[in-house]
């Protein structure tokens, strides 16, 4: 008995084990908003609202999103492998959801931006402007990648919102 319970339990490890790993490779090359946007959802919402963005190259917590900052960066991934020309993204600035309004609160915004050629990222620059009326009331501005013939949006993170404070 010992012997048919020893052979079943030898069978039973010898036919389990290790299974074949078909790693999984993409060819489509995607973009996203960076991982510092990564914050929990805001409420009633299914993307974040950043008060503070990170200062890219530096140390600390990032700057807060005032009236007064001025020049900002938010940097896009380019999700699979470099391109070895620039690599441009679409994104849009999301009406419905966004009560800031261009030329009052910011720069009016092109719409696209580009990677560089061999590397895997790249910035949209947002220039507040400072219209002089104080608010308690921020006013919020989202953006969202959109899928082009070049790159396709990672939909679980091409929203983020902006909360710029008006005092």
């Amino acid at each position: 008995m010992k012997k048919i319970l020893a052979a079943a339990s030898f069978l039973m490890i010898m036919l389990t084990g290790c299974i074949k790993n078909n790693p999984v490779t993409t060819t489509v090359s995607k973009a996203e908003f960076d991982a510092a946007t990564w914050n929990a959802n805001s409420i009633g919402v299914t993307y974040p609202i950043l008060t503070r963005v990170p200062i890219y190259g530096a140390a600390g917590g990032g700057v807060s999103l005032t009236r007064t900052l001025g020049l900002f960066q938010i940097r896009v991934n380019l999700l699979g492998a470099q391109k070895t020309i620039p690599t441009t993204f679409n994104y849009t600035v999301v009406s419905g959801e966004t009560t800031a309004a261009a030329g009052v609160h910011y720069t009016a915004l092109p719409g696209t931006g580009t990677i560089p050629a061999n590397t895997s990222f790249g910035f949209i620059d947002i220039v507040l402007l400072n219209p002089f009326v104080s608010s308690t009331t921020p006013v919020i501005l989202v953006l969202e990648i959109v899928s082009n013939d070049i790159v396709a949006a990672n939909t679980n993170y091409a929203k983020v919102g902006f909360s710029i404070s008006q005092l």
